[in-house]
């Protein structure tokens, strides 16, 4: 029922690995989420918002790599600047994050990559001064979200999973072919920093 009133009043809309969405009308965006993180932000006066959905940290060539919005900093600035676009202003954003779940018991925790996004978006979020108001990060859990853009409301279910969900199979694939894809002749690399965490870097 609350789903048929939610098609009824507002444009229903689903984003993937990669993508993001912004509307300056009232719209639902939707994800499931397994390591993955999705930031919503949101102008509460202007009633404009966006969502993304983050496969890694770090950066991509925007000018030589396909779907740069999977990398965390292109995913961000995209959706900032859409929101501005639409009319949005930068300094009345809010965010809400969500998503970083630990669902590969043969990996550590703390070298998950769902930790390592998690820890990527509230140090962006924090630099460029959006004030967070809202976080469901971490755990064992995949999660599906409803985000409503003009209001900045966040429905969220949980989807419990004993070792693998479809949220982390979809996510293995897409991070096995993003490795895959650099090493052939591409625009960038993968380095590690000193805080274990991998980025891409542009091959000079």
């Amino acid at each position: 029922m609350v789903r048929f009133l939610w098609l009824q009043m507002k444009r229903e809309v689903s984003i993937h690995i990669g993508e993001y969405y912004a509307s300056r009308t009232p719209a639902v965006i939707g994800t499931l989420l397994g390591s993955c993180v999705a930031v919503c932000l949101f102008d509460p006066v202007r009633q404009i918002g966006g969502m993304n959905h983050i496969l890694l940290p770090g950066r991509a060539d925007m000018k030589g790599f396909d779907a740069p919005a999977r990398y965390g900093i292109n995913a961000m600035e995209l959706l900032i600047n859409k929101i501005m676009n639409l009319g949005g202003n930068r300094k009345l954003l809010r965010a809400k994050a969500f998503g970083g779940a630990h669902l590969l018991p043969a990996i550590s925790e703390e070298n998950g990559v769902g930790r390592k996004i998690s820890a990527f978006v509230l140090e962006f979020l924090e630099n460029e001064s959006i004030r967070i108001v809202n976080q469901d990060l971490g755990g064992h859990e995949s999660r599906r979200i409803y985000f409503h853009t003009s209001t900045g409301d966040v429905f969220l279910k949980r989807i419990r999973s004993r070792y693998y969900s479809n949220a982390a199979s979809n996510e293995q694939k897409m991070l096995w072919r993003v490795l895959r894809d650099i090493k052939k002749p591409a625009k960038i690399d993968f380095f590690k920093n000193s805080g274990g965490i991998y980025y891409p870097k542009k091959i000079l």
